[in-house]
């Protein structure tokens, strides 16, 4: 190995940093504990600094004590979710990412206006579980052109909504079938795949034509890091997913003289940091950023928590 390239944008997004900032000001607004529905972002690390710090992260805002503070994560909650934390009389802080909330809101709209929504998305993930909450009667999952190829529709209106953390290319195939197969469907004006996985996607692109190997910093069950090891994989380059530097095997860098680095959304920078350590500590000296684009793109914490530190104050 000669060379370490990291890939820019990468790491935290405006949403990601929006939830965390806001378990955080929450813990020291009210003290230990805090509960969490679900993982606040798909990161262990990130889990695990938080519940060191006093947050309790549960599957079921039946699990919070009634009367307790609990906040929603960054991929949403199903209206259902709410009226059973209402019935306990918790105390939300809604810490869903503001573009996953527009997603909810053109369900809905969709959805009042009497069309079938087909939502763009992964089975079982939290967010495609809160969209399609939001319109149960009206939605249905479509994962892959496969699928895009083989549902049945009927002939009245018709709009589909994606999950924000995609594959671009993929959801642009499936978007494709489903006008060639239903020409009088609707979708939003602007795509829903979020500004940060794309630019994250359009990143590794840019790299993988100067690198040997990719490493993407990420947890397992982060949608967007994986979309990113299959963006590096459909280009023809060797793409493995790490949760951090510890998991890195060397025999994956074997042949590589140039090894790209990025990591996904959920994904802190200090874990990028060990990564280069990782290989400074190897005997490589020239690790450097392969381009810089700037994001500037920032969400106000949660009203709730607003009016609660303003009272407190």
């Amino acid at each position: 190995m000669k060379r370490v390239l990291l890939a820019s944008p990468r790491g935290y997004c405006a949403g990601v940093e929006r939830a965390v900032e806001t378990v955080k000001r929450a813990l020291a607004l009210y003290g230990a504990p805090v509960y969490v529905r679900k993982q606040i972002v798909h990161n262990a690390h990130v889990v695990r600094e938080l519940e060191a710090d006093g947050a309790v992260f549960v599957d079921s805002v039946g699990e919070v004590p009634e009367g307790a503070h609990v906040v929603f994560s960054a991929h949403g909650v199903s209206p259902a979710v709410r009226e059973a934390a209402d019935a306990r009389r918790l105390e939300t802080i809604d810490a869903t990412c503001p573009l996953v909330t527009k997603v909810h809101a053109q369900a809905r709209r969709y959805a009042e206006r009497g069309y079938r929504v087909v939502l763009i998305g992964h089975a079982g993930h939290e967010e495609v579980e809160g969209t399609t909450g939001e319109a149960p009667e009206a939605i249905v999952l479509v994962e892959s052109v496969e699928e895009a190829e083989r549902i049945e529709l009927s002939a009245g209106r018709l709009a589909y909504i994606t999950q924000t953390t995609l594959s671009v290319d993929e959801t642009h195939e499936i978007i494709a079938v489903l006008r060639r197969r239903f020409p009088h469907i609707e979708g939003p004006a602007r795509e829903d795949i979020c500004y940060a996985t794309s630019n994250r996607q359009w990143a590794v692109k840019e790299l993988v034509g100067a690198v040997d190997v990719l490493l993407v910093v990420g947890s397992r069950n982060s949608s967007n890091s994986l979309r990113l090891v299959e963006v590096a994989r459909a280009a023809g380059v060797a793409s493995y997913l790490v949760d951090d530097a510890s998991e890195i095997d060397e025999r994956w860098l074997a042949a590589a003289e140039v090894v790209g680095v990025t990591s996904g959304a959920s994904a802190p920078e200090r874990l990028v940091r060990g990564v280069c350590e990782w290989f400074r500590a190897r005997g490589v000296r020239d690790v450097a950023e392969y381009a810089s684009t700037f994001e500037d793109v920032v969400f106000r914490l949660p009203v709730e928590l607003r009016r609660a530190e303003r009272s407190a104050a």
